[in-house]
């Protein structure tokens, strides 16, 4: 296991370096406050309405980030091997999510918390680029997805879908797909039968 947890640490810090590179003592720092945790497929991550109070990276698995309304759940993404993600809105403002977060598969995940990384922040000026960067890209998609919700057809958004995040058609059910497209199952199938 030891093994395993060094090649997960080292992945979180590849993605960190990605951003920012770790001056002399962050990277040191950064390891001793990473930890895992394993979840079955099925198990909340983040349940709504709690505060979301981590930074995840996937090491292994799938989850999903979602809500729902009254009439159906809306899948705003789905986070694989490699991703690192919170829930923005909860994570940085520390009020209660309105959205989950779900294994869609057993997953393991890299986890640094709130209060260690606004510390890590305080004494790291790359940890604070590393973050500031993190919080930037996660704006960014956001307002793609969001974009793309409103002005998409249901048939372009699939296409993209396809695109972007392919090798993900075989993990995922296809009410997942729809969802996160925002359409129904029939309408799905009708957009993958056509050629």
């Amino acid at each position: 296991m030891a093994t395993d947890h060094f090649y997960n640490v080292t992945d979180f810090l590849s993605f960190v370096s990605l951003l920012s590179k770790l001056e002399n003592g962050a990277k040191g720092t950064l390891i001793s406050k990473l930890y895992q945790k394993k979840y079955r497929k099925g198990e909340l991550i983040l349940e709504s309405g709690t505060v979301c109070k981590r930074i995840y990276f996937v090491d292994s698995g799938l989850a999903k980030t979602f809500f729902y309304t009254d009439t159906r759940e809306f899948i705003m993404r789905f986070f694989a091997e490699g991703d690192m993600f919170t829930v923005l809105d909860s994570f940085v403002l520390q009020q209660p999510s309105s959205y989950a977060v779900m294994a869609l598969e057993d997953t393991l995940i890299t986890c640094l918390n709130y209060d260690d990384l606004d510390l890590l922040c305080q004494q790291y000026h790359s940890m604070e680029t590393f973050y500031r960067k993190l919080l930037s890209l996660a704006s960014v998609n956001m307002m793609e997805r969001i974009g793309g919700i409103l002005e998409e057809t249901a048939h372009i958004a699939y296409h993209k879908f396809l695109k972007a995040y392919g090798p993900l058609l075989q993990r995922i059910s296809l009410a997942d797909l729809a969802s996160y497209i925002g359409i129904t199952q029939v309408s799905l199938s009708r957009i993958r039968a056509m050629k």
